[in-house]
């Protein structure tokens, strides 16, 4: 149980309602929003808790959203929301500063995990994985392994990849189930969060 707020952004009232409902049943306090713009005229300088935001939307998206949270300094962990098609768009946000995206349609607990876990890394009870210690499993990479993170980097998808890199589709998924194996990540977002963080 937390009393911590989550700002629960999206503009279909169904997964609002779906959402807010869910994470109250985990004990979370919730607002919810339907566009960026209502959620900053209400919490413009810097809102408690973590906020949990759909990346498309009408008027201002998600990526902008992260982006005003950045220039407002406001500390806020921002986890993203985004369609099975929009990894290049999740890679963005994470550029941009999310500390995590999930894509739709997720299992209720992947949600709440990703809120716990943003929590704790703002109450910095969670430290991140150490930058020398990421760099060490970069490194430990084959060739091929780092091409094809650098194309998972780059928003591709495993079919896209194997084009660019002359490979079957298989083979792609071989070397992306090694390369999360090496770098210790249990996700996709959790890859691209550690690689950034090592510069």
């Amino acid at each position: 149980m937390s009393s911590a707020v989550v700002h629960l952004i999206d503009d279909d009232e169904h997964v609002r309602r779906a959402l807010a409902f869910l994470l109250g049943t985990a004990g979370f306090a919730v607002r919810v929003y339907d566009s960026a713009s209502t959620f900053l005229e209400k919490y413009g300088d810097k809102p408690e808790g973590c906020v949990v935001s759909d990346v498309r939307m009408p008027g201002m998206d998600g990526l902008q959203l992260l982006r005003k949270l950045k220039e407002i300094d406001s500390g806020t962990p921002v986890i993203v929301m985004t369609g099975h098609a929009d990894v290049a768009l999740a890679v963005e946000a994470m550029k941009a500063g999310a500390v995590d995206f999930i894509e739709k349609p997720f299992p209720d607990e992947t949600l709440i995990q990703a809120i716990e876990m943003a929590l704790a890394r703002r109450d910095k009870m969670l430290p991140a994985a150490d930058a020398g210690q990421i760099r060490a499993r970069l490194a430990s990479l084959t060739q091929r392994e780092r091409e094809v993170l650098d194309g998972l980097l780059a928003g591709h998808p495993n079919k896209t990849i194997a084009y660019d890199l002359g490979l079957s589709p298989r083979t792609v998924e071989v070397h992306r189930a090694n390369v999360m194996t090496k770098m210790a990540a249990s996700s996709l977002s959790e890859l691209v969060r550690m690689t950034l963080s090592a510069g």
